[in-house]
């Protein structure tokens, strides 16, 4: 894992922003300067994004350092001045963050983060604030979806294999969580992030031994309170028969099996079959777990049939967003040294100064637009952007599961049109006069 402070703390970062720090420090401009975090667009199959990420990510900004190592790496490098290098050994961030909520729901050009800091250090930490956010909210969105394709049905986290690395899949298991997963596979997501942690066997296990029967006897004596067999290996059905055969030996030893899993062939029709030869041989108790190649159309497909599956393991789908695997965001300057600043690139125009997203919602609770507006404006609705750090250490914020109450609240607020699987997808956000009288008067001084 990368861990502030370590050989890849504050140098995990693009080379522009330290040739940049150089640049600024070199010129003397020391000023204050605020940065925003957002989403430009969405993806045309996504309705909504689900805020996550920022826990990790204040964490990780309150212990910035350059470690020894660093430096040393810098200084022999020969592009920066000793001076500058010496410089960087002190470096801390000092400014204060302001964020919406994780769990919260959030559209296009919207600020997630605000950053207000010297600019020698909102700069450097773009590319910490971008890759901690961008992912987790990538995944938290690719999730909720699961959540809202399959409710009331308990989906698992299997994907830490088939992640870009271990990291990612350690903050996917997180970001799941988060939007509603009832648990994951990945162990160390329990220890650090006190996340549930459920596991099964592989097929391996069951290949390993002369019978699938002595398979499911040793591993049910290994584990005779949290059993669930892996029935697939060879045929399913009869696998699931050799369970009910079992009924008696697993009884006289106390051992309950509480699930059976499917990981092939057609999911829905296996599950029928066995749900059938469980329930005849009075194992109507236990549950049947499906996972293997399942993403949210596949979970929908599956709950609208009927299919008996209690719980759905998920895996590539999740943990790479695999039908979009990156949302189009950016971390911009919007005001120096008290001046507000606007970005006019072609198709890239961003609204200048500070800004506060202000909610509105309907009688029955659901969402029913949003105001863009300037961060001192007043404007009804509920400020989405809230203090987090100030003076560079952070303040009291909620807990994962807090957040994940949150986020399960945002869930329960979108309108009908937001709910699809698939678009258009129509949601109202106003720009304030306010904020469009700003972008005028800069548009009228050439900026």
């Amino acid at each position: 894992m990368i861990r502030a402070g370590s050989e890849s703390g504050l140098l995990a970062t693009d080379l522009y922003q330290l040739t940049m720090l150089d640049a600024y420090r070199q010129s003397g401009m020391t000023g204050r300067a605020t940065f925003e975090f957002f989403f430009r667009r969405l993806p045309p199959t996504r309705g909504f994004l689900m805020a996550a990420g920022l826990a990790d990510l204040l964490e990780r900004l309150e212990g910035a350092r350059f470690s020894g190592q660093e430096l040393d790496w810098l200084r022999r490098s020969g592009r920066f001045p000793d001076d500058t290098i010496d410089w960087l050994a002190d470096w801390r961030f000092t400014g204060d963050v302001d964020a919406v909520p994780e769990g919260t729901l959030v559209f296009a050009e919207q600020p997630v983060v605000r950053v207000d800091a010297p600019i020698v250090q909102a700069q450097l930490i773009e590319t910490l604030v971008i890759s901690q956010l961008h992912f987790q909210t990538l995944i938290a969105s690719k999730a909720a979806r699961m959540v809202l394709a399959a409710p009331d049905k308990l989906l698992i986290d299997f994907g830490l294999r088939r992640a870009h690395s271990l990291e990612s899949g350690l903050y996917a298991a997180r970001a799941a969580w988060l939007a509603g997963f009832a648990g994951t596979a990945t162990a160390l997501a329990g220890m650090r992030y006190g996340i549930p942690v459920h596991g099964t066997m592989a097929h391996s296990f069951v290949q390993a031994h002369d019978s699938e029967e002595q398979a499911f006897r040793h591993f049910a004596q290994a584990r005779p309170s949290d059993t669930t067999l892996l029935i697939d290996t060879y045929d399913t059905e009869v696998a699931a028969r050799i369970v009910v055969g079992m009924t008696g030996w697993l009884r006289e030893r106390g051992i309950r099996v509480r699930g059976v899993r499917i990981d092939s062939g057609d999911l829905e029709a296996h599950a029928r079959q066995v749900r059938r030869i469980l329930d005849d041989g009075g194992l109507s108790e236990v549950r049947i777990v499906a996972s293997g190649g399942l993403d949210e159309w596949k979970l929908g497909a599956l709950v609208a049939a009927g299919a008996p599956i209690d719980s759905f393991g998920v895996g590539t789908s999740l943990t790479t967003s695999e039908d979009d695997p990156a949302l189009d965001c950016g971390y911009k300057l919007v005001s120096y040294a008290g001046k507000p600043r606007r970005k006019r690139s072609e198709g890239k125009t961003l609204w200048p100064g500070a800004k506060q997203v202000f909610r509105r919602f309907g009688g029955n609770g659901r969402l029913v637009g949003d105001v863009l507006g300037l961060a001192d404006e007043d404007i009804d609705g509920e400020a989405l952007l809230r203090p987090v750090m100030r003076n560079g250490l952070r303040l009291p914020q909620p807990d994962l599961a807090a957040s994940r109450e949150r986020a399960a609240q945002s869930l329960a607020q979108l309108p009908d049109a937001l709910r699809a699987l698939d678009g258009p997808y129509a949601y109202s956000v106003e720009v304030s006069q306010g904020l469009q009288r700003l972008a005028a008067e800069l548009a009228a001084q050439g900026h």
